[in-house]
């Protein structure tokens, strides 16, 4: 069963419930209070003329003035007889006072409606109500009240065959009203869930033809609403933006991946060849290239490795932890950089003592990083300077140097993938344009930040700030 039609069904059933709920209780209390009425009517005719007359000269006086239009009047003796009757006495059934005192009957209304409270109190009586019918089945309400002397029993009654026609259609009236708006709620419940559920069907259209296409380009339309659904619908396409640059950034990533792992493949690939062409090769001509099918299986392993690297970042696996000494692997990565310069100065400008919690090879791998791109764009006279300072519970790792520096343009893009802001460096055998999101992402994962700062022909300068341990005692 769909969603729509499930909402659809619950709207009309609750409604219908509701519609059902008040036109039961409309019927109800509409009613009592017609029936009560009636005994209200006859209580108070036969009440009124045991008040007012106390002698048979006095009752048959009173019955010649006309009552209650719609109350016959008759009055019995002990034994039974009637001795006086109103008007329209004639048309009333045989009733039997003594029967009705000995057996008082229900109100005249179903079970149902006798359920309802009355709308007006008919308050306290004298006498006992009566229902009797008439040899054509009609039904008669009736009041007798009892009282001492020659008149013994005084009773009012009242047909009841009008009112059971009026109620009884409108009791047809009130099913067919409740059937006619039970079927309408389901109509406008199903109406009202196909139109609330329109945005959802639109999003699921969407996402489909997303699905089939591939095309991230696609949005949802939203329209001016404040509702769950409009803020679905913003939540749907800003998911779909960032997929889109997700699925863009692979694309790239795949491209450039590509590209770099081809240039070395086929670097290798031809010197291998020539070495089979050329079997006669001069050794001076052989030796150089083997050389170079070494130089590029030793790149293509570096850019291998940093593929790794990345996939293991990007499947979010986090990496291990312990109390890390930063200023020995400050000056670790300090001691393998010595052997990248090419007569650059690496000098330290401040070193102070911090313990950080961490991975060692990983943060000893971030330092290295920084210090071969300080010194590959440094030139050989030039300075590359390191400090680690400490504030309160921040550890501040500087590098700094003299090299050619980045442009603005370049400088928000340093830490993207294979990005290289140096279009002349594109083809630069030492790098793979991996280092800086490594570098990056090693430090994301030791909840860190790495920033730059740089101007062309004066340098660049790299901060990375990391938490320091706590619980470690710093001297």
């Amino acid at each position: 069963m769909s969603l729509r039609l499930r909402l659809g069904l619950w709207y009309g059933s609750l409604t219908g419930l509701v519609v059902l709920v008040v036109s039961l209780l409309t019927y109800s209390l509409h009613t009592r209070a017609h029936y009560d009425d009636v005994d209200r009517r006859l209580r108070n005719v036969a009440e009124h003329l045991v008040t007012a007359a106390t002698t048979p000269d006095e009752v048959a006086e009173l019955l010649r003035i006309p009552v209650v239009p719609g109350v016959a009047v008759q009055v019995y003796g002990s034994d039974g007889q009637v001795l006086m009757s109103g008007a329209h006495a004639a048309l009333l059934p045989t009733v039997d006072p003594q029967e009705i005192v000995a057996q008082p009957s229900r109100p005249a209304v179903d079970p149902l409606v006798g359920l309802a409270p009355p709308l007006m109190a008919i308050g306290p009586s004298r006498g006992t109500y009566g229902l009797v019918r008439g040899p054509d089945a009609s039904r008669w309400r009736v009041y007798v009240v009892t009282q001492d002397g020659p008149v013994r029993y005084v009773m009012a009654t009242s047909p009841l065959d009008a009112l059971d026609a009026s109620i009884e259609r409108f009791r047809l009236l009130i099913v067919l009203f409740t059937l006619v708006g039970a079927a309408l709620t389901l109509i406008a419940g199903l109406l009202l869930a196909s139109g609330a559920l329109r945005p959802v069907a639109t999003l699921t259209g969407t996402a489909g033809t997303i699905a089939r296409s591939r095309d991230f380009k696609r949005r949802v339309p939203v329209a001016d609403r404040r509702d769950e659904l409009g803020r679905l619908a913003l939540t749907f396409n800003e998911m779909l933006d960032s997929l889109e640059q997700a699925y863009r950034a692979q694309q790239r990533f795949v491209a450039d991946a590509s590209h770099e792992l081809r240039a070395p493949l086929t670097a290798m690939q031809a010197n291998v060849e020539l070495l089979e062409r050329q079997p006669d090769m001069p050794p001076a001509e052989r030796q150089e290239a083997v050389r170079e099918i070494g130089r590029e299986a030793r790149r293509l392993a570096r850019l291998v490795a940093d593929l790794l690297a990345l996939a293991r970042a990007d499947a979010g696996l986090p990496i291990r932890r312990q109390r890390v000494e930063l200023d020995r692997m400050l000056l670790e990565a300090l001691a393998e950089a010595r052997h990248l310069a090419r007569g650059q100065r690496i000098e330290i400008e401040h070193l102070e003592l911090a313990l950080v919690e961490g991975d060692p090879d990983r943060l000893k791998q971030l330092f290295l990083i920084v210090l071969d791109n300080a010194l590959k764009y440094t030139p050989p006279s030039g300075t590359v300077t390191l400090g680690l300072r400490r504030y309160d519970a921040t550890a501040e790792v500087t590098f700094r140097d003299t090299g050619i520096g980045i442009a603005p343009e370049h400088l928000p893009h340093v830490f993207e993938r294979f990005y290289r802001a140096d279009p002349a460096r594109a083809r630069d055998p030492g790098g793979t344009g991996l280092g800086l999101p490594i570098a990056r992402w090693i430090v994301e994962q030791h909840h860190g930040e790495i920033s730059l700062s740089s101007a062309p022909g004066r340098g660049t300068t790299a901060v990375v700030r990391l938490s320091v341990s706590t619980s470690a005692p710093v001297s």
